[in-house]
Order: C-alpha cells, then sequence, then structure tokens
C-alpha cells in the first residue's frame, strides 16, 4: 500500500474509529460501574472525554501497522532505543523544558500578572506536585512514542525531515485544539460522529488560533527536531515532561489577576500567549545549536 493511503487510512481509523467506539466504551462502563470498584467515578465523565480516549487507544494501537506500511522494520524506528547512556538526553530535555517554561513564569509574576493562589495549601501543593510527576511522566511517554516516534517517523521515510517536521508538527497543534464539547441527550451509536465537528470550533476563536496553534506548532518542532538529532525519543520525552510538570506547578501556585491580558501572557496553560511564541523560537534556536548535526545512530532494542 503507498504511503499516502497507509497514513489515510490510519487517519480515518484514528477518527472515525474513535468516534463509532466511544459510544461503546461510555455504554460498557455504565454497565459495569456499580459491580467493578473505580468505574463508578470514570461512569460520571463527560462523553466527549470518550471520545477523546477512544481516539487515543486507536492512535496508540495503530502504531505499528502505520510504521509497517512506511516499511518500519524494529523499535528502534520508534526511537525507543536500549536506556544505557541515554541519561544525560533525558535530564538536558527536562532541564530545557523547565527553564523555557520558567521564563514566562517569572515574567508573568514580575509585571504582577499572576499572583499566588490564595487557597494555596502544604497539602495542596504536594498533591500538584505528585500528580504534575505522574502525569508528565505518562502523558511525555505516550506522545512522544505516538506523535514523534510514529507520526514524524513515518512522515520521515518518504519526504526531507523538515517537511515531516513541519507536518507531524501540525497534526499535534490540531489534535490538541480539540475542545470539550458537551453532548445532549442519550449518546446515541452515532453520538461520537456528531461530536467531532463540535470539538473542531476552537478553530473558530482566533484568539485561541493566533497565537495558540502556532505555539503548539513551535514545540512539536522542537520535539521533532530533538529526536531527529539524537536518534532517539529520551530527549524529546525530557523536554515534554518538563513542560507538563511545570504547567502543572504553575497552575497551582498561582492564579491569573482580573484584567490581565491572557492573549499576551497566556493563561495556566502558558503556551496560548504571544509571549510563548519568541520564548519557544528561543529555545529551537539553543536546540538547533546545541545538539549535533549528524548523531551517530543509536542500538535498536
Amino acid at each position: 500500500m503507498r504511503p499516502g493511503r497507509v497514513l489515510s487510512v490510519y487517519v480515518a481509523v484514528v477518527f472515525v474509529g474513535g468516534a463509532l467506539l466511544a459510544p461503546w466504551l461510555y455504554w460498557l462502563v455504565e454497565a459495569l460501574a456499580d459491580t467493578v470498584p473505580g468505574l463508578a467515578g470514570l461512569a460520571e465523565k463527560p462523553f466527549h472525554r470518550y471520545v477523546n480516549r477512544a481516539m487515543l487507544v486507536l492512535a496508540l494501537a495503530g502504531m505499528v501497522p502505520l510504521l509497517r506500511g512506511f516499511g518500519a522494520t524494529s523499535f528502534g524506528a520508534f526511537g525507543l532505543v536500549r536506556p544505557a547512556g541515554q541519561g544525560w538526553r533525558l535530564l538536558g530535555g527536562f532541564a530545557l523544558g523547565l527553564v523555557s517554561l520558567a521564563v514566562i513564569a517569572v515574567a508573568a509574576t514580575v509585571a504582577e500578572v499572576r499572583q499566588v493562589a490564595p487557597d494555596l495549601t502544604a497539602g495542596r501543593l504536594a498533591s500538584r506536585l505528585a500528580g504534575g510527576a505522574l502525569t508528565a511522566v505518562s502523558v511525555s511517554l505516550i506522545e512522544e512514542v505516538l506523535f514523534r516516534g510514529a507520526i514524524f517517523g513515518a512522515f520521515r521515510r518518504v519526504t526531507h525531515w523538515m517537511n515531516a517536521l513541519l507536518l507531524s508538527s501540525a497534526i499535534y497543534a490540531i489534535l490538541h485544539f480539540l475542545e470539550s464539547a458537551r453532548q445532549v441527550g442519550e449518546v446515541q451509536w452515532y453520538s461520537g460522529l456528531v461530536l467531532l465537528p463540535k470539538m473542531l470550533r476552537g478553530f473558530t476563536d482566533l484568539e485561541r488560533v493566533i497565537p495558540g496553534f502556532f505555539n503548539l506548532t513551535l514545540a512539536g518542532a522542537l520535539l521533532a527536531l530533538a529526536y531527529h538529532r539524537t536518534g532517539t525519543l529520551y530527549f524529546s520525552i525530557g523536554l515534554h515532561a518538563g513542560w507538563i510538570f511545570w504547567l502543572r506547578v504553575y497552575g497551582a501556585l498561582t492564579d491569573t489577576r482580573p484584567g490581565a491580558s491572557i492573549w499576551f501572557w497566556g493563561s495556566d496553560r502558558m503556551t496560548d500567549g504571544w509571549l510563548a511564541l519568541p520564548v519557544l523560537g528561543l529555545a529551537l534556536w539553543l536546540l538547533h545549536r546545541w545538539l549535533p548535526e549528524r548523531p551517530q545512530a543509536a542500538k535498536p532494542c
């Protein structure tokens, strides 16, 4: 099968398949909520969360067939290599992630755009730090394997790596613009398909698209460049984890002051404001200067 068809099938399976799978997951959880411990809270989640999770499950499940369709034959094609000697890349990426977003956090605090959260307690801080660490590890690992290892890796096999970087980064940004959408009425087998266009309504809000979409695309480019230059996902995972951890800490420690310009300074997410654009641009330039042009290939698992 041609690469274009392989990718088209993958995208259709993820979006359409996820939308069709979501109602069945929703009904299954509701049916088992009273008998299986831990499912009661999950059954209370809104339906759009099931659509998101169904698409993620299918995206992850389709990674191996996707790369095989592009000619990949080993786990090394995902950037999954033996961890020996990779610690400096993981820590280096994590440090860059923390420092880059710290610039935004410090600037917003000095400008008195953000204030210390009035309800901050030691218990709440400890809980947020622990939750942030767990989220940083899980999300960075899953998304880097998916977006950089599979999608960028697949594009890179059929086109110049710069084109692959731009395409995969745009897809990464688009998927992060999927909004929450409320399900009206009872869930039907087609409810996920009805909800999909509503989840894309974030693109109608120009103040969110510009600069938020550009910032997320730039973030994806940073992560893809790190993978391309190092030949492994460790630096990208560390960088992504550093960002996520900072976002969790930032949201726990501070609140936006009333009347602050979120369009410039950004909200708790930081990457939805104009200030993030030059910061991420500088980080991309530093990464380009810091990482070597042609690293030796890492040994696959």
